[in-house]
């Protein structure tokens, strides 16, 4: 069965296009507001209390479509850093993600899942989408309830003025009409208020409802190809389930889903613990292969200090035979000159002598040193591979384990180069 890639690269895309709408649509509004303003402002002044609620409503509502758009985001972001193993999902996931977060961290690197937890993913979000979209269908109806409270609320006042108004008209005995024309017009006033009221609050109350819903039209497209795109993304490492699709299995045949289920996990652990087993080997030869180089590289230096170690021997062996030929002779024919220049001969050769002992030991150290680090080397991914507990599991019996294989012994790789030095 085919291992998931978990590097896969997730194509989400952010919701700009949703944010510039809005903006655009935002500032149309605005832009209109501005026109209208000189024109409606004393008609809205007439209820200064009811309007302004209904205003604080519909920043409360802009300002929730807003936080939509930027819930998305950040689940996008989330995303792609858990896929590209950034973060490896440690950062506290947005709550849109909380379910897939926390199954995700549980699957650690073998990010593969079911189809019904898949299914029970999706689900978790398109409730969570739904409860984020309530918020914002609440605040449309209500702009439009308080836009029709407030138009009932000035009818309310205008009828009791109408009426008081019919009645203030009734003359009187000795008054004139100026005076009868004077409560018509104050009581005409008061019918007008009213209107206003009822024609402010029903404007500003059904142009909020516009903007928010619209604005809520462009969160609720963003927020549904965030869900198509992460069906796919989920899609992309879902294993079909052995009991997907059915429906009336009895107990029986649910165990076995179950076992099969596990049964199919357990070999993509094997086949994952295969892979890391192909490169472990793959580590250990080149490993081999620099310390043949380094074996090699050691014994041609070995070839040539033992060649300059031979010309010294010879040059060693003449100076003594011109010694002794010189004490036959005795000391006729030396001056002091010639006889400094032997010292200096002599001197200048016990150095020579000496740098290359020294050089062949420094090399002997150094190699040391790196088969050292070589042989921990080659032991640390032996140790993590016994150290995996499907291996001695799924193992067949009679097979030879090559992660039990002795390791290189350091101490026997530094008596053989000893005795090489000796």
């Amino acid at each position: 069965m085919a291992q998931p890639d978990r590097k896969i690269r997730p194509q989400f895309s952010q919701p700009v296009r949703q944010i510039i709408l809005m903006l655009i649509a935002l500032g149309m509004a605005g832009f209109g507001a501005f026109v209208a303003l000189p024109k409606v402002l004393p008609v809205f002044q007439a209820n200064p209390w009811l309007n302004g609620f209904i205003i604080f409503v519909f920043v409360i509502g802009v300002l929730s479509c807003f936080w939509q758009v930027l819930q998305l985001i950040g689940s996008v972001r989330w995303i792609e850093s858990f896929a590209s193993g950034g973060s490896r999902g440690e950062d506290r996931a947005p709550s849109l993600l909380a379910p897939l977060a926390a199954l995700l961290r549980s699957r650690a690197a073998r990010m593969q899942l079911g189809s019904s937890s898949t299914r029970s993913i999706l689900d978790s979000v398109a409730q969570r989408i739904d409860e984020e979209r309530e918020i914002t269908r609440y605040i449309v109806n209500l702009l439009i309830f308080l836009g029709l409270l407030g138009t009932f609320y000035g009818l309310a006042t205008t009828v009791p003025a109408v009426v008081d108004t019919i009645r203030s008209l009734a003359p009187q005995e000795g008054e004139e009409g100026l005076a009868i024309f004077n409560r018509l017009m104050t009581g005409l006033e008061a019918q007008l208020g009213g209107m206003g009221v009822a024609f402010a609050s029903s404007l500003l109350g059904l142009a909020g409802s516009l903007i928010v819903g619209l604005l809520e039209l462009f969160a609720g497209h963003g927020q549904n190809r965030f869900y198509r795109e992460l069906e796919e993304w989920l899609s992309s490492f879902t294993r079909v389930s052995f009991s997907s699709g059915e429906e009336g299995n009895s107990s029986e045949t649910g165990v076995v889903s179950e076992v099969l289920d596990t049964m199919a996990e357990q070999m993509d652990a094997l086949q994952a613990m295969f892979v890391q087993n192909a490169q472990s080997r793959a580590e250990v030869d080149n490993k081999l292969a620099q310390l043949v180089d380094a074996i090699t590289d050691m014994n041609a230096r070995q070839d040539q200090t033992a060649s300059l170690s031979a010309a010294l021997d010879r040059v060693a062996i003449g100076q003594e035979t011109l010694t002794e030929i010189m004490r036959a002779h005795g000391d006729v024919g030396m001056d002091a000159e010639s006889r400094m220049r032997l010292r200096s001969i002599d001197v200048q050769m016990l150095r020579i002598l000496e740098e290359i002992s020294a050089g062949r030991q420094e090399s002997l150290a150094e190699l040391r040193k790196d088969i050292d680090l070589m042989v921990k080397a080659f032991a640390v991914p032996r140790g993590r591979m016994r150290q995996t507990p499907s291996q001695t599991a799924t193992q067949a019996p009679g097979q030879p384990d090559p992660a039990q294989s002795a390791p290189v012994q350091p101490s026997s790789i530094h008596s053989a180069f000893s005795q090489d030095e000796d």
